[in-house]
């Protein structure tokens, strides 16, 4: 039986997910899951409504950390996670980062009220954007490009769940329009293009750039404001 995603492509964790998937040359069926209008039986598959989740045969794993570390240990090759202990607590770290520290500032302030708040029939608070973009993104991205320093990948210069899960979030403040200061945030900015460009993400970006498009046109959602 093949794999089962439940969510939707915009997702930056259902990105994560399906960014593994293909490192790891995996086959899977996607099943749409809405954020904020699930589904009612979709309680019987994640009894907190949140996507992704993933379906092996009988097996029913959430969360997307969960699912990738699910997915490694089951298909370790290629590898996304160093096999040094002191590697991988820190790739796991930036990983947790990424979902719980640049997440509620990227894609729950910036993403969700330019993109998705007239989506659903809401007008987007540009105070909400504006304070994302000048007060709480970047002191993130300062600390992460410490921790890129003068390297390709995260950890150890090798691609790592690290890189996907975070570049996975400035994913989506490229969707909404935000770009980063390259001059500023050089090594960051290097990263993002580099993710980009994978044969793993590019498809997968082609294809939510015109559900992008589409959203943009559809609502006449302008440029991001500041």
């Amino acid at each position: 039986m093949s794999l089962i995603l439940h969510g939707v492509p915009l997702s930056p964790f259902v990105r994560k997910v399906r960014v593994v998937m293909a490192e790891k040359n995996l086959r899977y069926d996607m099943q749409t899951v809405v954020p904020y209008a699930t589904r009612e039986d979709y309680v019987n598959i994640n009894p907190l409504r949140r996507i992704p989740a993933l379906q092996d045969g009988d097996i029913i794993i959430c969360d997307s950390a969960v699912i990738c570390d699910y997915l490694e240990t089951d298909h370790p090759q290629p590898p996304l996670y160093p096999a040094q202990p002191a590697d991988r607590a820190r790739c796991l770290w930036l990983e947790k980062y990424a979902d719980y520290e640049l997440a509620p500032a990227s894609t729950f302030r910036v993403f969700f009220q330019h993109i998705v708040q007239p989506t659903l029939g809401k007008q987007a608070d540009p105070d909400i954007i504006s304070d994302a973009i000048n007060n709480r993104i970047p002191p993130h991205m300062d600390y992460l490009e410490t921790q890129l320093a003068a390297q390709q990948w995260f950890v150890n210069n090798q691609f790592s769940i690290a890189d996907i899960a975070i570049a996975s979030q400035l994913v989506n403040l490229q969707h909404a329009g935000y770009q980063l200061d390259q001059q500023r945030w050089p090594g960051l900015h290097s990263h993002l293009q580099r993710f980009c460009a994978r044969t793993s993400v590019a498809s997968l970006l082609a294809g939510e750039q015109q559900m992008v498009d589409k959203i943009k046109s559809r609502f006449e959602i302008g440029a991001l404001p500041g």
